[in-house]
């Protein structure tokens, strides 16, 4: 036999031990396990993405991946808690351990997945920041607001980016800093701020809920950044970071395929190999994951897949009215693409 024929052999039973060999788990994964529960840090309230109604019931789009990764870990997608923070609460809540993980809308970036001691598990919603400013003001452009007075929150990319246009463009502006949301959004209503930045997701999810009968307000043109948004855990646990990783992949990966809540369990009787795989009837990713192998059944049909989670909270039928854009499939246009599962 060659030594070609010998390296392809150990290649293929190399990858073959790697499917169906368990994944060691790790502090977080077990005690997530242990507790019966996982615990997520949500924004404080943001339409279309992390919500309390009156009775506390919480819905969104990052909601959502919380209860997904709870379906596939405990196989229920209701065994989750909510811990809603500000931006700056955020980071801290995850440090201490009092959060399993942030699904609240947060910026990937390298500071973050580094010094920070986090690490990045994929993007759920690709997003860039913008300008919201009231109608009456007749301001059409972010070239306009040279001199304006701006609420931001403080301690968030959106503070520094927003300093970084405004000294590349040769602009001044006059910042207000409010850290709780709605505090900052009362400023901006009642003429202390002549605009309010923020990524233009949470522009449209504002317009649409706490600033909804104050006034006409206008998203301006502009994107001033790149704000990649999705979930983050901390260092030091790969067993935890698979797990959340692969259940944002996974529900990309079924939306793909073209797999919904509606349909999964017709889609259980299925020949085709790459579907049966992934929906557990054969055997194996489960086991790679440390969970039960319709871990990703229970997601999809519990929550639902990707498509289904962005139609219901954010897409055009929603008060937020977003269009898929670059959240849209790669088949269609947009950055979604699931890593292969195999």
């Amino acid at each position: 036999m060659s030594l070609k024929s010998l390296a392809a052999i150990a290649a293929f039973s190399g990858a073959a031990a790697f499917v169906s060999a368990p994944a060691s788990a790790g502090q977080t994964f077990d005690a997530v396990k242990a507790k019966g529960f996982v615990q997520c840090a949500v924004n404080t309230g943001l339409a279309g993405f992390s919500f309390a109604d009156s009775q506390g019931k919480w819905t969104g789009l990052d909601v959502d991946l919380c209860k997904a990764i709870a379906a596939a870990l405990f196989g229920d997608a209701e065994k989750v808690k909510f811990t809603p923070t500000t931006a700056q609460q955020r980071f801290v809540a995850l440090q201490s351990g009092e959060v399993d993980v942030i699904t609240r809308n947060a910026t990937q970036t390298l500071m973050r997945d580094t010094a920070l001691g986090f690490n990045i598990a994929g993007v759920n919603f690709y997003d860039g920041q913008g300008f919201i400013v009231p109608t009456k003001s007749n301001i059409k452009s972010a070239k306009e607001l040279n001199g304006a007075t701006i609420c931001v929150q403080p301690g968030t990319t959106t503070e520094l980016n927003l300093a970084d246009y405004f000294r590349a463009n040769k602009m001044t502006f006059k910042p207000v800093l409010i850290e709780k949301l709605d505090e900052l959004l009362q400023a901006y209503a009642s003429g202390r701020c002549d605009s309010y930045t923020t990524d233009a997701s949470g522009l449209a999810a504002v317009r649409a809920g706490q600033l909804a009968g104050k006034g006409e307000h206008t998203i301006l043109p502009e994107r001033i950044s790149k704000e990649p948004l999705g979930p983050i855990v901390r260092h030091g646990d790969d067993q935890w970071l698979d797990l959340v990783k692969w259940v944002l992949i996974g529900m990309i990966e079924a939306e793909e395929y073209g797999i919904t809540s509606k349909n999964v369990d017709e889609m259980l009787k299925t020949d085709d190999p790459a579907i049966k795989r992934f929906l557990g009837v054969t055997p194996g990713y489960g086991k790679a994951v440390g969970v039960d192998e319709k871990w990703m059944y229970n997601v999809v049909k519990q929550v639902g897949n990707y498509g289904e989670s962005y139609d219901r909270n954010v897409g055009p039928a929603t008060a937020l009215k977003l269009e898929r854009g670059q959240n849209a499939l790669w088949t269609k246009g947009g950055l979604m693409y699931a890593i292969p599962f195999r």
